[in-house]
């Protein structure tokens, strides 16, 4: 006689923000998974809807907000978890249907509230998870998160009021993550954290196992057996101290990708102190140049921000003269904007919005000179590219090794139909504009 299951509840996830948040949303939604829950792909379909919140910036408390809004009109039932946490009584006044609000990374407690709100009728048949869990992200690539938390105090930021200090997981945990996720299919590894650099400082760089190996809790090492799992391994949010100096070997070695995600936010000793970070751009300006002396291809991306309070028009000078002097790979730019809790808020000279927005143009005109003199540089060279989307008239879309998914350029490719989502092929590049280039793979 055939058994009859009970059909589980569905769960249906909007998950806002960074590729940090992104990482907590697949681990609740894989908890979930592995209780039974079946996933919904819309509002309709779905027995509770869970919006993943940001709160770094204003304008993303403001798209955090419109989401929840947007889940209550179309579903009813909502749980909202994320950096938003925080301001639950906010939420629950502008929401007074909310069924729970609960803080960043607080797994334990989103899973809780679901099987409140959904209790999973009782079967053995119906608590099926794949090892990898389950992911928001394609099959070939991954983020990898190595830590919760921040212990820098920068006067513009409320990430560490938001997800607290540094808690570093342990290497060996890591490893077996990603070991997991390469078995089920994953191709690129990207590292993520608040300070990627910091990785380990908390649990004074302890020692753990592996495959018959101690491995130090600490970045070098970190990367370095990574780098042994036979997949691409890119470093993001890596704060530039002293020690990032010995991870540039390990590309030069083809370990890991010659990539580094730094967030400098700015050149001026003036406005880095007013940001509370620490003002040693000429320094890195040396070792930019030592770090491609050891690792030519190495792309470096960054992230500044423009209009900070107090920063003159000679500072912002300043930041451009040292933009043309690093020569940055890739770079993204922020105006100013008042977050609320944040120190910064308190500075005096805040700076006007037109001029933001003038400095902003500039600096955005500058960096995509920068960019398209460096991409056109490699018109005629053979890069590896790790393959996205192919479309059904020959073509498709792939990254190079200078480029991170979502956030940087792309490699356009002809004659590619015989390529399927995940290869890592040879492409002769053909073409280049700004942002991305233009080839035909060679097999």
């Amino acid at each position: 006689m055939a058994t009859t299951l009970p059909s589980p509840p569905k769960i249906g996830m909007v998950s806002l923000g960074c590729p940090k948040n992104l990482v907590d949303s697949e681990r609740i939604l894989t908890k979930l998974r592995s209780d039974g829950y079946a996933m919904s792909p819309d509002y309709a379909g779905a027995d509770v809807v869970l919006v993943n919140t940001c709160g770094f910036l204003d304008s993303a408390k403001e798209e955090s907000l419109e989401a929840i809004g947007e889940a209550i009109a179309e579903n009813g039932r909502v749980i909202v978890t994320g950096c938003m946490g925080k301001e639950a009584e906010m939420i629950r006044a502008k929401f007074p249907g909310i069924l729970a609000v609960t803080g960043a990374h607080q797994y334990e407690e989103v899973v809780g509230a679901v099987h409140d709100a959904a209790p999973m009728p009782p079967s053995a048949f119906l608590n099926l998870v794949p090892d990898s869990g389950l992911k928001l992200t394609p099959r070939h690539y991954s983020y990898l998160k190595i830590s919760e938390g921040c212990n820098h105090r920068c006067s513009f930021c409320i990430i560490p009021s938001l997800r607290g200090d540094l808690v570093s997981r342990r290497p060996d945990a890591i490893l077996r993550e990603a070991e997991k996720l390469i078995e089920a299919g994953t191709r690129e590894l990207l590292v993520i954290s608040q300070d990627t650099s910091a990785y380990g400082v908390d649990i004074r760089h302890q020692p753990r196992m592996w495959h018959g190996e101690e491995v130090r809790a600490h970045m070098t090492d970190l990367s370095r057996e990574l780098g042994k799992l036979g997949a691409w391994v890119r470093l993001h949010y890596v704060y530039p101290y002293p020690h990032v100096d010995q991870v540039i070997p390990l590309m030069a070695e083809g370990l890991i990708l010659p990539y580094l995600d730094i967030p400098f936010q700015h050149a001026s000793r003036n406005v880095l102190k007013l940001m509370k970070r620490p003002a040693n751009e000429t320094k890195v300006l040396e070792r930019i140049k030592q770090w491609r002396t050891i690792a030519p291809d190495i792309a470096i991306r960054s992230t500044f921000v423009v209009g900070f309070p107090g920063e003159t028009e000679d500072d912002f000078a300043y930041l451009m003269d040292w933009l043309e002097e690093a020569q940055l790979d890739r770079v993204g730019a922020f105006r100013f904007e008042p977050v609320e809790g944040a120190a910064a808020n308190d500075l005096p000279n805040h700076v006007p919005e037109e001029i933001k927005e003038e400095r902003y143009a500039r600096l955005m005109e500058l960096t995509a000179r920068i960019s398209a003199d460096k991409l056109q540089a490699k018109v005629g060279r053979t890069l590896d590219v790790i393959i996205d989307a192919v479309d059904d008239e020959g073509g498709a879309t792939g990254r190079s090794k200078a480029d991170a998914p979502e956030i940087d350029g792309e490699v356009f490719l002809r004659d590619a139909g015989h390529l399927k989502q995940g290869d890592v092929v040879p492409v002769q590049i053909e073409d280049a504009d700004e942002h991305d280039l233009y080839g035909v793979p060679t097999r």
